[in-house]
């Protein structure tokens, strides 16, 4: 299995060759993901435009822009029907257009039950092994058959898939593939899942294992964060369906075709989040934070998450109150600051986690904080892009405690902006960002309260020489593995599957 990009795409025109010709010959690259890369909302002044937040969408719109092509997305925004044509299609990028945005219409029910119902209430917890957390209920299943149905209609609509490259984003759409293969068997489908895959006996606790996996395997290219990962989908297809695996080499033959699977770890655009962490505007924003909020300590230590259950973010809490609790000379000396986005507010699992979250800083607060001195920070307020690159830059630690996560970005974005005096990353064993990066960072087990506490005090007391070598590890493995490396080491090997596949089907005519 393919694990990184090798030294042949590490020059930067190589790179950018790759990026703007994917290897696919005539066909058409469509890309579909929930999240579109532009919305259309109301506002005072009209209809205007805006891209979401979401390092994917942003990574991939310039290369859709380079490429051309369509991107099939979920319109969500309230002024896009207005702004689409009448087959609910766009031209983007506005300032300079060059591919098309196919927005695909959901009603609310739809949304309610497809995404927060099957997408975040079944297949999320079930892929981070946190199966008391799922609820199958049919009205879920029901709508996410229908919008699986929906975005292959879409698809159908705007190119013959047989002519097509269809490039499927995470786990909204594990039925689609088997849809857009059952009319058009010479279609090209590849799909990366951005969550983790569990092992089988966490998967087979989904009622539609089986045609979750029949889905999947309609692909030619199935991509994962991690080899794990890859390992686990593997046993999952040989035991719920008794699919030819060679673990070897990664392919599954299955209903009469090839399924290649491979480990894409993902990265970030470490280029850019350098250059903004030592930027003027990241000094301006440095400044306005420590305006706003009492950052005055001696040393900060930071974490960035969604308010979700699976980022540990109540277990970093116990750990901190332990060390000011048993180590009482790091009080007034330590801030933590959290920095908090509200997701997925309509779910109960996480409106108890922001309440628990809140509640939990609030006591702690009462409990340790001073006239002068405030032990955590808590940041719900939406920041820029700037002033998320300062507190990057200006934290002495990073706290990265997820039960479970497909990759986690923040501890990519972290060691990138760590342009001054380096700080130090405190990273889960249980995130796949720790195959990349924990022989270098400060390794914890998030639900090991004891020795949670040790590792943040490790790294608090880490002397520059250490921290440097260790940053220095880091930083060369982010850039080395960016997102630009991802991109480029995904289209390659479709390239080469897409092309085998063609001289099977040559060699076979």
């Amino acid at each position: 299995m393919n694990k990184t990009v090798d030294g042949t795409v590490s020059d930067t025109e190589e790179r950018e060759a790759v990026s703007a010709t994917p290897p696919f010959g005539d066909r058409e690259l469509v890309l579909v993901s929930n999240r579109e890369p532009y919305v259309h909302e109301r506002d005072d002044d009209g209809i205007s435009v805006a891209r979401p937040a979401g390092g994917l969408t942003s990574a991939l719109d310039p290369m859709m822009a380079s490429t051309g092509g369509t991107w099939v997305a979920w319109g969500s925004g309230d002024g896009d029907e207005e702004m689409s044509d009448e087959n609910g299609c766009v031209r983007v990028p506005p300032e300079s257009p060059s591919y098309e945005l196919k927005r695909v219409a959901l009603s609310e029910e739809q949304v309610t039950n497809y995404y927060y119902g099957y997408s975040n209430q079944v297949l999320w917890p079930l892929c981070h092994s946190d199966i008391a957390k799922m609820t199958p209920k049919p009205e879920f299943w029901r709508h996410y058959r229908e919008a699986n149905e929906r975005f292959a209609d879409a698809i159908r609509e705007r190119v013959d898939p047989s002519e097509a490259v269809v490039w499927f984003q995470d786990y909204h759409f594990a039925l689609a593939p088997r849809l857009i293969r059952e009319s058009a068997p010479d279609a090209f489908c590849m799909q990366f899942w951005h969550i983790p895959w569990p092992s089988w006996d966490v998967f087979r606790s989904c009622p539609e294992h089986d045609e979750l996996l029949d889905g999947l395997l309609a692909n030619d290219l199935l991509g994962f964060h991690t080899d794990r990962y890859c390992r686990n989908f593997l046993d999952c297809a040989s035991k719920a369906l008794g699919a030819d695996v060679n673990r070897e080499t990664g392919v599954i033959r299955y209903d009469g075709r090839t399924v290649r699977v491979e480990s894409f770890p993902l990265g970030i655009d470490a280029v850019e989040r350098r250059r903004l962490a030592g930027s003027a505007e990241a000094d301006e924003a440095w400044e306005s934070l420590r305006d706003a909020y009492p950052l005055g300590a001696e040393r900060l230590a930071l974490g960035v998450d969604r308010l979700d259950y699976t980022k540990g973010i109540e277990q970093r809490l116990t750990a901190l109150e332990r060390l000011w609790e048993e180590r009482p000379e790091w009080r007034g000396r330590v801030t933590y600051v959290q920095k908090a986005s509200e997701s997925r507010s309509r779910i109960n699992d996480y409106q108890r986690v922001q309440a628990t979250v809140t509640g939990e800083i609030e006591r702690i607060n009462e409990r340790f904080g001073t006239d002068a001195w405030r032990p955590i920070v808590y940041i719900d307020d939406r920041l820029s892009t700037a002033e998320l690159a300062a507190l990057y830059r200006e934290a002495d630690v990073g706290l990265v405690s997820s039960l479970r996560d497909g990759m986690n970005l923040v501890a990519k974005e972290f060691v990138a902006s760590q342009v001054d005096d380096p700080g130090v990353l405190v990273l889960s064993e249980l995130v796949g960002a720790h195959e990349e990066l924990g022989e270098a960072a400060m390794t914890v087990h998030p639900n090991d309260a004891e020795a949670f506490t040790d590792g943040i005090e490790r790294a608090l007391t880490m002397d520059r020489p250490e921290r440097s070598n260790r940053m220095t590890q880091l930083q060369a493995e982010v850039e080395e593995n960016d997102i630009e490396a991802w991109k480029n080491d995904v289209l390659r090997h479709a390239g080469e599957v897409l092309n085998r596949k063609r001289r099977a089907d040559r060699d076979g005519a």
